[in-house]
């Protein structure tokens, strides 16, 4: 420190002599100073009679690092003294300083400000204030003694609650006041999202939670938080994964050396990146703390080009007169003659300011005392003088002046001070800007500023907003395919209704059929949709079409199936169910919505396909039972099971893929309609077509075999009733392929035995004579074929009324009976011999042709449908029909 040029040359050689002859209790002549922890430093005039005490708290020890702010803040103290002094400013008062060491430590510096107040002097106020923990204890306690404190070095945020510290003021700014000048320069550069970046601990968090209050509602969106301890790579990590381009970092020395390299390993510098840090760090910071990074000091350097450095300014940069009578740039020149080699300190000009509000608040009070007439004077303050107190409490907070740190306001004990902002440019500090926090401006030096790219870093990836538009060649392509498909449905419907009265048409429920036809016209028309965006049609009807086309495809799919599986449920109540009772089918068509780039959603959009996509599925899944139940039905024009589990099987597998596809090609809009389009067109023509084209052909080929039950069997596991009761037919095992064989060898041994028979037949008709020996014949070689042509009536399978006419005949003539009577002969007629030639020929006349009527429709003879024999029995064999070699007895296995 310098001492005043009036004091003894013994005191002014060494400060630190200075300070020891001080420790020691010396003091030289015309220095006040007090017992305890005290140390007398302020100079009087020779003619001043009433000095008024100001209580110096600030570090002394030159073993705290921050005793160098103390030692370089003095000189500037000294100097506006001076000043004060000479221009009698507080005439007939002079400031008397007294420093008292808290030594940066809580209870020291608790303990040397009660010393100051039980030893010393009435101290009207409080000057000083360097570390922020002694600040804050010290300036929570000064309302009991009515002690207006000073700072112009303690920045931490916590001491700006007026409510905990109403007597608290400083001339520095802040932390917290670099925010207004950070968001002035974001909206400067028009950078809407940005990034932070925070050391944890408290001074650094208080800065950022003030910033967050400081940018909400300001159009600026702080899209990412992150906080470390001693890492920071996982969080730059993570503003980078964040797509953050504009980082608000807030850290120290040490930290900010580990984010550069952190930056410079995941390429989070140049051109697109843009890094905002405190602006208070030392000259040359980065020497200090390279060594203990694992990054190259060109690496590190390369990743620090371009930061801008945010903090308050030492120094006016006008070069207007201040309260003293000189610019900033004269008092900087009287500070360095002053201070000589000793330290600097950048807080030398807000000390130097706060003398000057001191006596500028002092003379306030003393104006006012002398107005009101009380008889009342400054000097008569005391720690219990309320009033007093108040009136410099009052007189503080209207301060107002341009000094030589700008121009020198109070908010709420807050200085509005000047931000200023460097950039690191070339291994160097350069002012590039500066905030006026009184008039909330900006000004950025011409030309100072450099951004590596040819202008400002983006604030994120820029994305081109380019609508994606449908084809319309596509479109059209697809469009043309639709109306053939429409077409299409149309000529089954004009088909389904002119044939509505046939009886293949009749069976097969054409009105269920009709609504088939509707669903695949609906889904057909849901295509043209889909095709409409935004190169179409406006942004306000898309948003209906969004609704519109969904919900025509899902009523398409879901009257289609629906139908599908309302006839297949009509199917399974007539053959499975003993009531027959009609039940009606809800069944649906579960379906995928694959939206396009102008995306169609809603607020609960996962609920409502949840919901679609489950209640569909079961019900298809219960067609698709019905359709299995009901395979072995074999009247086609009644039943499509077939056909339905066909079209299900269709329709789901391209349901999958065509979803899954489309969701990966949900950036390419062409792509994704023609799979919709395609999908749909290939559902509905596949659906209509197996469900209507068989129709078609067995109605233009074969009408009526389409209505013949010739396949009315089940394999139905039933348990087996009374066998006395019981006369239905016995069930085919379809799955038996041994019996198949059986069945078509016994066929075919039956038919070579008929045709045998009606060989002999004919032969023994035509040569039958009234003799023994042939009556003898016959009776030794064909009464046993007879019978057996009488046995094969357990095959027969034709209609049911020829089947009763069979059954009545043979039940009045069994083949045990055949040859015993004549049920034509009364009692009194005489015994007909059976073996006689009349009487075989008699029964052959009217029981073979029966037999051939009933039994020859089921090995491949005579259609079933013939009411009468179709040839006589007494026809030659040349006449009489031969069946066609190809038919079967088991038909439908």
């Amino acid at each position: 420190m310098h001492p005043s040029p009036r004091r003894p040359a013994a005191a002014t050689s060494n400060p630190a002599m200075l300070l020891l002859l001080l420790c020691l209790g010396w003091a030289p002549p015309g220095w006040g100073w007090s017992r305890g922890s005290s140390r007398g430093t302020a100079g009087l005039p020779p003619n001043a009679t009433t000095p008024i005490s100001i209580m110096g708290l600030m570090p002394v020890n030159q073993s705290e690092e921050e005793s160098r702010i103390t030692q370089g803040v003095l000189p500037a103290v000294y100097l506006a003294m001076d000043q004060i002094r000479n221009e009698s400013l507080l005439n007939p008062y002079s400031l008397d300083l007294r420093v008292y060491d808290t030594e940066c430590d809580n209870a020291k510096g608790l303990k040397a400000f009660y010393d100051a107040i039980k030893f010393g002097p009435n101290h009207l106020m409080v000057f000083g204030g360097v570390c922020a923990t002694v600040t804050s204890i010290i300036a929570e306690s000064l309302k009991g003694w009515n002690l207006v404190q000073l700072s112009f070095a303690a920045t931490t945020p916590e001491l700006a609650d007026k409510k905990k510290y109403p007597y608290f003021f400083r001339t520095v700014p802040s932390d917290n006041a670099v925010n207004p000048a950070i968001l002035k320069l974001l909206k400067h550069y028009h950078w809407k999202r940005v990034g932070t970046l925070t050391q944890d601990v408290q001074r650094f968090s208080e800065v950022r939670n003030n910033l967050t209050d400081v940018l909400d509602g300001k159009d600026i969106e702080i899209s990412d938080t992150e906080s470390f301890s001693d890492d920071p790579c996982t969080s730059v990590k993570k503003l980078k994964v964040n797509d953050v381009r504009i980082i608000l970092g807030q850290f120290n020395e040490e930290m900010a050396v580990k984010v550069f390299c952190c930056a410079y390993d995941e390429e989070m510098y140049g051109s697109k990146y843009q890094w905002i840090i405190p602006g208070w760090y030392e000259n040359l910071w980065w020497e200090a703390w390279i060594n203990s990074s694992q990054c190259l000091s060109k690496n590190l350097l390369t990743a620090m080009e371009g930061y801008i450095g945010v903090d308050f300014e030492p120094l006016s940069s006008k070069t207007n007169k201040t309260i003293s009578g000189r610019t900033p740039q004269q008092y900087e020149k009287e500070y360095n003659a002053r201070r000589g080699d000793g330290q600097s300190s950048k807080f030398h000009g807000y000390a130097y300011d706060g003398i000057w509000v001191i006596a500028n608040s002092l003379q306030r009070a003393m104006r006012y005392l002398n107005s009101t007439n009380e008889h009342q004077k400054i000097e008569d303050f005391n720690y219990s003088n309320q009033k007093l107190g108040n009136i410099f409490l009052s007189a503080m907070n209207e301060t107002r002046f341009f000094g030589v740190t700008g121009e020198v306001v109070f908010k709420n004990g807050e200085r509005m001070g000047t931000i200023k902002f460097t950039q690191f440019q070339e291994q160097k500090e350069v002012k590039v800007g500066e905030y006026n926090a009184v008039d909330d401006t900006l000004i950025i030096i011409n030309n100072s500023i450099r951004f590596q790219g040819v202008e400002p870093p983006k604030d994120k990836t820029i994305i081109q907003e380019e609508l994606r538009k449908i084809s319309l060649p596509l479109y059209s392509i697809l469009s043309a395919l639709t109306i053939l498909g429409m077409i299409m449905a149309s000529a089954f419907l004009f088909f389904n209704i002119k044939n509505r009265n046939q009886k293949l048409i009749k069976m097969s429920s054409p009105y269920m059929n009709n609504l088939i036809i509707l669903g695949g016209m609906l889904s057909y028309a849901s295509i043209f949709l889909f095709g409409l965006d935004g190169s179409f049609v406006s942004e306000k009807t898309f948003e209906t079409l969004c609704t519109v086309r969904t919900w025509i495809l899902t009523v398409g799919y879901t009257t289609a199936f629906g139908a599908m599986f309302a006839k297949t449920w009509r199917v399974h109540a007539i053959f499975k169910n003993v009531k027959m009772k009609k039940k009606p089918d809800p069944a649906g068509r579960d379906i995928s919505i694959r939206p396009i780039l102008e995306h169609c959603e809603n607020t609960h959009m996962t609920i409502w396909l949840g919901i679609v996509y489950a209640y569909k599925g079961l019900l298809m899944l219960f067609g698709c039972f019905l359709a299995w139940e009901t395979r072995n039905v074999s009247i086609p024009a009644l039943n499509d099971s077939k056909y339905i589990g066909m079209s299900v099987y269709n329709v789901g597998i391209m349901c999958i893929i065509g979803a899954a596809v489309s969701f990966l090609t949900r950036d390419q809009p062409n792509v994704q309609f023609c799979i919709v389009a395609l999908v749909i067109i290939f559902c509905s023509t596949i659906t209509l077509c197996l469900v209507f084209v068989p129709k078609l052909i067995t109605l233009r080929t074969n009408p009526d075999a389409a209505t013949q039950n010739r396949r009315f069997q089940f394999t139905q596991n039933q348990k087996k009733e009374d066998s006395k009761t019981s006369t239905s037919v016995t069930s085919v095992n379809q799955a038996s392929t041994s019996r198949l064989e059986g069945l078509q060898s016994e066929n075919h041994r039956l038919r070579m035995k008929i045709t045998e028979l009606d060989k002999d037949l004919e032969e023994v008709t035509m040569q039958l004579q009234d003799t023994p020996e042939k009556t003898t014949y016959i009776k030794q070689n064909h009464y046993q074929d007879l019978n057996d042509i009488l046995s094969i009536r357990n095959f027969t399978d034709g209609k049911d009324g020829e089947k009763a006419i069979l059954k009545n005949h043979l039940d009045q003539n069994p083949p045990a009976q055949w040859g015993s009577s004549d049920p034509s002969r009364t009692s009194k007629d005489p015994i007909e011999d059976i073996n006689s030639p009349e009487h075989i020929q008699r029964r052959l006349s009217l029981q073979l042709p029966i037999l051939h009527h009933a039994y020859l429709p089921s090995i491949g003879g005579v259609d079933a449908s013939c009411a009468s024999p179709c040839v006589s029995p007494s026809a030659s064999p040349r006449h009489r029909h031969v069946p066609p070699s190809f038919r079967v007895m088991v038909s439908g296995l």
